[in-house]
């Protein structure tokens, strides 16, 4: 559906805004976890705060991806807009830890709503050669987010109160929710449904939610019995459920979409960029702390200059794609950047300066961004547009899913290490940064050795992911985005681009 100048940018402004407020709940709780936990009495189910939200958003992606298909965007948006605002109202208002997780449970529900329908909105109000631009600025909450989060959370923590971080929501989200209304076109949906897979939905939630447990019990002390009950709880659901796919007259993920070779190298691309990138950013600061002995702040730099890159790479090659129409080069060069600058930080001696891996990271982020939100535009252009949801779902599914169980994998490879490197005196339970830099000299040193070796064999590892992501890139189709109106040049079987 073709909009107006003015109605387009309003529609625009309106999914920036909710597609920030997605992001934002992400990362600006993080630095609130510790007061909330303590005024509420509950510090040892503290990481409920962020795994209830994750865990729903995640497990919701792809039923919001089938209603999307058969309702149409615009009543599933502005449901789930409403309902995040009562989520978010409702978690300041929280009297006790079980009020609170509940709420944020239902605030990530809604929030699953609100990242897929503002990719597929954007999908059905565009043509291909534009979707690169507007993806990508839509895209840039999520880097934008990790960047300011944590610090505008701090701050208005410390200002008004931790109620406040989710508070903040409604003003906001208030101003989208009118624009929406005037600015959200119907967008009916173009497929007649046969029914709704409600065993595929319910086969996949189990499964999902036994494998994110159990990569979460992963790591706990005394866990290993109920995280290999999950895990199989969760390979036998997924095996279920891929048998359920095969069979159901309206398949929650139609399998058989994955014969095209851009869905398939898209989706390749998504779950390279959760394992290879999103997975090691959550332990950048602490090698940074360890390895170069810095300060808690500094050590965020790091994090921070990759984050940076991914944002600038973002905007500027979804920019150039719409400009040009071309595409192709971007995956390859972005997965090949990414292979090398991990590959680097593998090979990094102790004892460099701290710019050193700032510069290579930020490196790495320039790669990701290159083609981080490019793939979603290109799968959607992939396939029928009364798939549009469901494709776009599943993209963003297995992109989450593969940085929880990298994430996850890392953690409990580089705890394992460490301790059994450390020298007699330190125990791995309890070492701080703080107590690595009061420690001698020749103690820092071999701190610092321990961290870089054990280290070097994850970014090895996320190094060839990268490089099988160039591999994926390479099977993409070569031409260019086609200009034509949403929907009217895609198809299962077509190729994604029209050729020049």
């Amino acid at each position: 559906m073709k909009l107006s100048p003015l109605r387009l940018r309003l529609l625009l402004a309106c999914l920036l805004a909710v597609s920030f407020l997605g992001a934002m709940d992400h990362t600006v709780v993080s630095a609130s976890l510790a007061t909330i936990a303590g005024e509420l009495g509950a510090l040892q189910y503290m990481s409920w705060i962020v795994v209830g939200y994750t865990l729903a958003s995640t497990v919701l992606l792809p039923v919001f991806g089938k209603l999307d298909d058969i309702l149409g965007p615009r009543r599933i948006f502005l449901a789930a807009l409403s309902v995040f605002l009562l989520a978010s109202l409702s978690c300041g208002f929280a009297a006790d830890f079980s009020w609170l997780i509940a709420a944020r449970v239902v605030q990530g529900m809604s929030a699953a709503g609100l990242q897929l329908m503002s990719q597929t909105i954007i999908a059905r109000v565009t043509t291909q050669r534009e979707r690169p631009r507007y993806m990508a600025m839509i895209g840039a909450a999520f880097p934008v987010a990790i960047l300011i989060g944590p610090l505008l959370g701090g701050l208005i923590t410390d200002q008004w109160g931790w109620q406040w971080v989710f508070w903040i929501n409604v003003p906001v989200g208030v101003i989208a929710l009118a624009l929406a209304v005037f600015a959200l076109p119907q967008l009916e949906s173009q497929h007649t449904p046969h029914g709704f897979d409600i065993a595929g939905a319910g086969v996949f939630a189990i499964s999902l939610v036994a494998l994110i447990l159990g990569i979460t019990w992963a790591s706990d002390q005394g866990g290993t019995v109920s995280t290999v009950l999950a895990l199989a709880v969760s390979l036998l659901g997924l095996v279920l459920f891929a048998w359920i796919e095969t069979r159901a007259p309206e398949p929650m993920i139609p399998l058989k979409v994955f014969r095209n070779r851009t869905v398939a190298a898209g989706t390749a691309l998504s779950a390279i960029i959760g394992v290879g990138l999103f997975s090691i950013t959550a332990y950048l600061p602490t090698y940074i702390q360890m390895a170069y002995q810095t300060s808690i702040t500094i050590s965020g730099l790091v994090p921070i200059a990759t984050v940076f890159g991914m944002l600038c790479s973002n905007l500027l090659t979804g920019w150039w794609a719409s400009r040009t129409g071309g595409y192709w080069m971007f995956p390859i060069l972005g997965t090949a950047l990414g292979a090398v600058g991990l590959f680097a930080m593998a090979l990094l001696p102790v004892g460099q300066p701290l710019w050193v891996p700032m510069a290579i990271m930020a490196l790495v982020g320039v790669g990701t961004g290159a083609f981080m939100n490019l793939i979603v535009a290109l799968v959607q252009g992939a396939v029928p547009v009364q798939q549009t949801g469901t494709i776009t779902a599943t993209v963003n599914l297995v992109r989450q899913i593969g940085s929880t169980v990298a994430t996850a994998m890392i953690g409990v490879g580089i705890a394992a290490s460490v301790a059994g490197l450390l020298p007699i005196g330190l125990d791995a339970a309890t070492l701080t940064p703080q107590q690595v830099h009061a420690a001698p000299a020749e103690v820092q040193a071999e701190v610092a050795q321990i961290y870089t070796s054990v280290f070097a064999p994850v970014f090895i590892a996320l190094a060839i992911a990268y490089a099988v992501g160039i591999l994926a890139s390479l099977c993409l189709p070569r031409g260019r985005l086609s200009s034509a109106p949403a929907g009217a040049s895609q198809g299962a079987n077509k190729p994604v681009t029209t050729h020049s």
